[in-house]
């Protein structure tokens, strides 16, 4: 998982901390979205037009990856932002992308009356930086193992949203 290098051994394939930082945030964003891809498709085939459905299985494979690598997801949630502006942006990029995923299913979800009338921006921030404290307080030994956590995390996530 972790390679042994020394300083001048890393500036010999990198000309910067910047461009290992880059690299390091850009290399933990990818396996978000392929998570996300896969869950959408998942929850499409499984049922189909059903944002409850979407939602929770965006939910779960977000947690699915901060759980498999705490190290590299704290990255991707905490470290872009000591990135410099040009890298910033095109990190910020990926990211309103990728939350993009899970406010567009929020607001079909109240489109169709299933989720309460609310900001759909503000409820996916609000979401997201819940479950991306995972990163902070996670450990592989704990009680619960990661699947029971997301198991609370989408119950927690629906309730949020959801239409008494």
């Amino acid at each position: 998982k972790y390679v042994s290098v020394t300083g001048a051994g890393l500036y010999a394939h990198a000309a910067s901390q910047e461009d290992v930082l880059v690299a390091s945030v850009a290399r933990a964003a990818t396996p978000f979205e392929v998570a996300a891809d896969q869950a959408e498709l998942e929850a499409e085939t499984s049922r189909p037009g059903d944002p409850a459905e979407a939602l929770a299985a965006l939910v779960r494979a977000h947690v699915g990856v901060l759980t498999s690598d705490v190290d590299a997801a704290g990255v991707f949630v905490h470290e872009w932002r000591s990135l410099d502006p040009q890298h910033r942006a095109a990190i910020l990029a990926r990211r309103d992308a990728y939350q993009a995923r899970f406010r567009s299913r929020i607001e079909a979800g109240i489109a169709v009356g299933a989720f309460a009338m609310t900001d759909p921006s503000i409820a996916t921030s609000t979401l997201l930086s819940a479950i991306n404290g995972i990163a902070a307080w996670y450990d592989p030994n704990a009680r619960l193992p990661a699947e029971r956590i997301a198991d609370h995390l989408v119950e927690l996530s629906l309730r949020m949203v959801s239409n008494p």
